[in-house]
């Protein structure tokens, strides 16, 4: 629904104003600063959205008469609000009365106080559209499981790093084992060498013994030879003792030959040295389970950072399959996006634009919106955003500090320029009580 004609007495600065919006597009309400520009659309306000729109000031400091409201809607429906009290009348075209439920079906709040929309946070902008278009409850739960994720692969990142820090300041020993020595074991290593090298002595000395006693054995040869007419047996006996003794002497030489003391100055050396041995294996040990951590956290920051992109992925397409107001807005980390910009990135008409769909989407049966000092706006700015109302079909009541040609009328000192004289004879002839007859 639109405005199709407005009458407005005496409110606030306002004294007679009839304007006659355009139907869609902008309708410029110019004059100068204190002449009654604000006045017009703090009077639409109060006569469609009720008295809690009502200004502090309501009546015209210059007038006894109360306050007059008139507004007649595109659909015939007639808006009035008079008398002491602002009393509300409410007619629909087929002559029904109704009340301030009736507009409220059709009024939305934010029309009638569109700076208060523009005014908001960022957050509370993206709220507003995330809630009409109904995807508010998920898009929150995302955001929460994203923030949720995103500060854990923080935590597990910073780890990782400190993780492959503290490996990569830890020394490393490549001829070191891989781990730590044990003592004991080096001493009984050591023992049983000793024991295998005793082994070997016992086995030379009897080496020597058998060769002195084939000395002894060719010395009694020699005797027996000598003694050779004693008995031919002890000759024998004599002869198997002695082969029997060098057969024996040559099998313990061959065999002492053949021998090779292993030497136990390396285990010495590792015994003397086995706590810096053993420092050096547990630094090497600490600095791979340093790795292996490190490699740990690596591993969980690449898993939480795919279930980051996976939640991101989910807002893009709930965003992408979303029933949006404007085919190029979108909401990114909790702030309005239209064409690439965020909300202080947006040229004026932009805002307007984005603002006034916003406002439209929430209540489809309110086709006007009231919009008070454009006058920041620059004229190819202000015609932009009227060519984008008409297209739309959207009816927009705007102020502005300004008398020029984009103003559709022009208000001074309470009156609609032009028609400013005869509406102050009308105001004068009401106010003069000597003209009153009882």
């Amino acid at each position: 629904m639109k405005i199709n004609k407005l009458e407005i007495e005496n409110v606030k600065r306002v004294k007679a104003v009839r304007i006659e919006p355009t139907k869609n597009g902008l309708t410029v309400i110019g004059g100068k600063n204190a002449q009654g520009k604000t006045s017009v659309l703090d009077a639409i306000a109060w006569a469609l959205g009720g008295n809690k729109f009502r200004p502090s000031e309501a009546v015209n400091t210059d007038s006894v008469i109360p306050p007059h409201m008139k507004i007649i809607m595109d659909n015939g429906l007639v808006v009035e609000r008079k008398g002491k009290n602002s009393d509300l009348k409410v007619t629909d075209p087929s002559g029904q009365k109704g009340g301030q439920q009736l507009l409220d079906e059709f009024v939305e709040e934010l029309a009638l106080n569109l700076p208060k929309f523009m005014e908001a946070s960022g957050k509370e902008k993206a709220n507003t559209l995330l809630q009409i278009i109904g995807i508010g409850p998920q898009l929150a739960e995302l955001e929460q499981k994203e923030k949720q994720i995103y500060q854990e692969r923080l935590f597990v990142g910073r780890t990782a790093d400190q993780k492959e820090k503290f490996a990569a300041e830890q020394p490393y020993y490549p001829d070191a084992p891989d781990e730590p020595v044990s003592a004991a074991d080096l001493i009984r290593m050591q023992q049983d060498i000793l024991a295998r090298n005793g082994e070997n002595q016992r086995k030379r000395n009897l080496a020597s013994q058998l060769e002195i006693q084939a000395d002894q054995a060719e010395k009694e040869l020699s005797l027996a030879y000598a003694r050779a007419a004693e008995a031919e047996k002890q000759l024998e006996a004599a002869k198997e003792k002695y082969n029997k003794a060098c057969e024996d002497r040559d099998i313990a030489f061959r065999s002492a030959e053949s021998l090779i003391d292993e030497s136990t100055a390396e285990l010495e050396d590792s015994i003397n040295h086995i706590d810096a041995l053993n420092l050096k294996v547990r630094a090497n040990l600490d600095k791979a389970k340093a790795e292996d951590d490190a490699k740990v956290y690596r591993d969980q920051y690449m898993q939480l950072s795919q279930s980051l992109e996976q939640v991101r992925n989910e807002k893009m397409s709930l965003l992408e399959n979303a029933d949006l107001p404007l085919p190029d807005l979108s909401i990114l980390d909790g702030e309005l996006i239209y064409h690439g910009q965020k909300w202080d990135n947006m040229s004026g008409a932009e805002q307007m634009i984005v603002s006034t769909s916003i406002v439209r989407r929430l209540n489809p049966k309110c086709g006007f919106v009231l919009l008070d000092k454009l006058e920041a706006m620059d004229l190819d700015t202000l015609q932009e955003f009227g060519k984008w109302l008409e297209q739309e079909g959207l009816q927009a009541i705007a102020t502005r500090v300004s008398t020029g040609d984009e103003c559709s009328i022009i208000i001074e000192d309470g009156y609609v320029a032009g028609a400013a004289r005869e509406q102050q004879d009308q105001q004068k002839n009401l106010t003069d009580w000597s003209k009153w007859k009882a």
